[in-house]
């Protein structure tokens, strides 16, 4: 993969990455929702936190980024780089959120980046 088309994908990646973690942080000024009817009640709430609308937005350009990588870069390439942002919102969720990371998921994320190493060589050797 070309760096120019592999910093495409990465900053759809991130864009992805990014939205989750503004809707964790929106979702959490109302709480834990325990269903449909908590979530009817909770929809004003969640559609007016600022939070909630970046990540929308943050997900509204990360589509027409992706769009531009997908036509640079073949789908069975750029779609498991996707499995980057698991490692960012790993990372992010716990200096933000104090998420735990234990051992086995640190174990699982480098995995992950091994997967990809791989997938985004085979794409240059292409």
């Amino acid at each position: 993969m070309k760096p120019a088309d592999f910093l495409i994908v990465l900053a759809g990646v991130l864009l992805n990455a990014v939205a989750q973690l503004l809707l964790k942080a929106g979702a959490g000024a109302v709480g834990p929702i325990g269903g449909i009817g908590a979530l009817r009640g909770s929809a004003f709430t969640l559609a007016t936190q600022p939070a909630i609308l970046g990540g929308l937005g943050c997900y509204a350009v990360s589509v027409v980024v992706w769009i531009v990588a997908l036509s640079r870069v073949e789908v069975s390439v750029a779609y498991p780089m996707l499995s980057i942002g698991y490692v960012v919102n790993a990372l992010l969720a716990m200096w933000l959120f104090g998420e735990a990371v234990s051992p086995l998921r640190w174990l699982g994320i480098a995995v992950i980046l091994v997967g990809v190493t791989l997938v985004a060589r085979s794409g240059a050797a292409a």
